[in-house]
């Protein structure tokens, strides 16, 4: 720790400062030192410049052109493969296995040919004996029928001709008129309503209201207007001779002349009037658009 000045766990925080690995060395200036002081050493590497592409020997690095793999022996893929099916042939015990007979292939549809039960006598197609068929006796003979259509012709039918029936006019709507009046007429009573049928909240109809309506209030009697008035006779033109007026003179008040007088200036502060500060002046500023163009 040094007599004078921070002791120097007060400048770096340590009980005592380590020492320097440079001491002694000799000040070499950063300014004349190289950038690459290794280089400036030894013994550089001298190419021996480009060499152009060729295919002679002196466009390879070695000298001669060296094999990858010298004196290696040369190999038939096709034979090492039948030397290992050979090898593998010695491994099998027996024959190979062959089957017997070979699938037998049904020579028609509904064929037996292959099988190995046969046919089914349930399946045979042959035919059940049947009895012989014996055709039924003729029917009875009649006439030959009569030529026309029958509509429009007489007595071209089995039976009788038809009947005509006149036809009214408007028969469905009679028809229909009698059968509403029937049907009225074994009605008993009206329609079946129910009162306990479901209703809307909110009827369609604003104005609607099961209470009774209040009676309806008589209007007040108007009460008759009074007529304008009019005056006896009409207002007298105001002119110099004042009489249209109630007094021949207007009534006017005294006022005496009396100068106001004017405040003294004061020189006090306290009494003097308050004029606040001018504001900023303005000046002529540059568009946002000119500062762009400028830009």
């Amino acid at each position: 720790m040094p007599a004078e000045g921070k002791s120097d766990m007060e400048r770096i925080g340590l009980f005592s400062e380590m020492g320097y690995i440079t001491i002694g060395d000799k000040y070499v200036s950063h300014h004349m030192r190289p950038f690459n002081e290794a280089a400036s050493k030894n013994r550089q590497m001298l190419p021996g410049g480009t060499k152009s592409l060729s295919a002679l020997q002196a466009g390879y690095f070695e000298p001669q052109f060296v094999r990858i793999f010298d004196g290696e022996a040369y190999s038939n893929p096709v034979q090492l493969r039948r030397r290992y099916r050979l090898a593998e042939s010695k491994k099998n015990l027996g024959k190979a296995f062959l089957p017997s007979n070979g699938d037998k292939l049904p020579c028609g549809l509904g064929s037996y040919y292959g099988t190995i039960g046969g046919p089914y006598a349930y399946f045979s197609p042959q035919l059940k004996a049947r009895e012989r068929y014996i055709p039924p006796g003729k029917n009875f003979y009649t006439n030959p029928g009569k030529k026309g259509t029958g509509y429009g012709y007489a007595n071209l039918t089995i039976g009788e001709q038809y009947p005509h029936e006149p036809d009214g006019y408007e028969v469905d709507r009679i028809n229909a008129k009698k059968t509403q009046e029937e049907h009225k007429r074994l009605v008993k009573g009206g329609p079946f309503r129910l009162n306990l049928y479901p209703q809307e909240y909110f009827d369609m109809n604003p104005y609607f209201s099961d209470k009774p309506l209040p009676p309806v209030k008589k209007p007040p009697p108007k009460k008759p207007i009074a007529p304008p008035f009019k005056p006896s006779s009409p207002a007298k033109k105001v002119r110099g001779m004042k009489g249209g007026t109630f007094d021949p003179y207007p009534s006017h008040s005294d006022e005496p002349y009396v100068i106001k007088k004017s405040k003294a200036v004061t020189t006090s502060k306290e009494h003097q009037i308050f004029h606040p500060p001018p504001g900023p002046k303005s000046r002529p500023v540059t568009s946002i658009i000119t500062l762009n163009v400028t830009r």
